[in-house]
């Protein structure tokens, strides 16, 4: 398997004609046809600027041909349908699992969760005509829970306004490393992404608002269970905020977090979008809709000597 990045190819005149998969197998170093395969059927590999997901796809003399490659199984994950928490003919709630893009990426297309909601939506009766999916919220892949989607034209509108604003009531646990001096508080801060990092960081002017309210549920070895409530809702807000307080995510290494703690590995960063309340955009009823702790987290947790007693898992 290659180490993740681009590899770029340029096909020579002899070459053209050659199926997209034979020629990759050929001439990339360490691509197997079948890997190659996989490649391009997950959405990694893009011809003359654009994502080409047909093996078959003959090649041309100078071909200008990219192989995005990151760092998990060039595999698809499905959503199974005991993923959908909710759904009518304007919203769609799923319980996210961890790992998985919320879009596509140059790498993958495939096993996103925007290419997994084209999956579910699409009418057997309209075939090749696209959902139509109002992108309001977004979770990092490693990040798992609740997420709400417009399906509806007449939906989209209210739904970006309400995530706009403060309609929206978003509950996240996260086992951070260490413990919170006081056991509730609130971050403030303007936050802004360092580009010769690309990671989010407060600053004192030129950010956006941001606040994160938090209650301490549980101290650990090393380690507590916290609530986050979101009152805005910026990149990485979570992340940040606690990080540059002392109390990094566990298993968020670019935000300075422990890969592992008493003896475990932390499997991935241990944020989790408990709960999630909004009005109906058509009807305006108040919902709530929330997801249970993933196997990974929960095991980590009791691994630190938490338990879920008595904290209405």
């Amino acid at each position: 398997m290659l180490r993740p990045g681009v590899y770029r190819f340029t096909v020579p005149a002899a070459f053209a004609g050659l199926r997209l998969d034979q020629f990759l197998a050929e001439h990339g170093e360490g691509l197997s046809r079948g890997l190659a395969r996989r490649l391009i059927e997950v959405g990694g590999v893009h011809l003359a600027g654009r994502r080409v997901r047909r093996c078959s796809q003959p090649v041309s003399a100078d071909d200008r041909i990219e192989v995005f490659i990151d760092s998990r199984p060039a595999t698809a994950v499905q959503l199974p349908a005991s993923r959908i928490l909710y759904r009518d003919q304007d919203l769609i709630v799923l319980d996210k699992p961890p790992g998985m893009e919320t879009q596509p990426t140059p790498a993958r297309y495939q096993g996103t969760v925007y290419a997994e909601l084209q999956r579910i939506l699409e009418d057997p009766q309209r075939r090749g005509q696209r959902p139509s999916i109002g992108m309001v919220q977004r979770l990092d892949r490693d990040t798992s829970g609740v997420m709400v989607f417009s399906i509806h034209q007449r939906a989209h509108k209210k739904m970006t306004e309400a995530f706009q604003g403060r309609d929206i009531g978003k509950l996240y646990w996260a086992l951070v490393a260490g413990k919170p001096e006081r056991e509730s508080g609130l971050f403030s801060s303007q936050l802004a992404r360092r580009r010769s990092t690309n990671l989010v960081v407060s600053v004192e002017r030129g950010g956006k608002p941001a606040e994160t309210r938090y209650r301490l549920l549980q101290a650990l070895d090393g380690a507590s269970l916290i609530e986050v409530q979101l009152i805005t809702g910026r990149s990485h807000q979570i992340r940040a905020h606690f990080s540059e307080a002392g109390l990094p995510l566990l298993g968020d290494a670019a935000y300075g977090g422990p890969e592992s703690l008493a003896g475990r590995e932390v499997p991935r960063q241990m944020l989790h979008s408990r709960s999630l309340s909004c009005c109906h955009p058509v009807t305006g009823q108040r919902m709530t809709f929330s997801a249970a702790l993933p196997a990974d987290f929960s095991a980590t947790l009791q691994h630190l000597g938490g338990s879920l007693i008595g904290l209405d898992e």
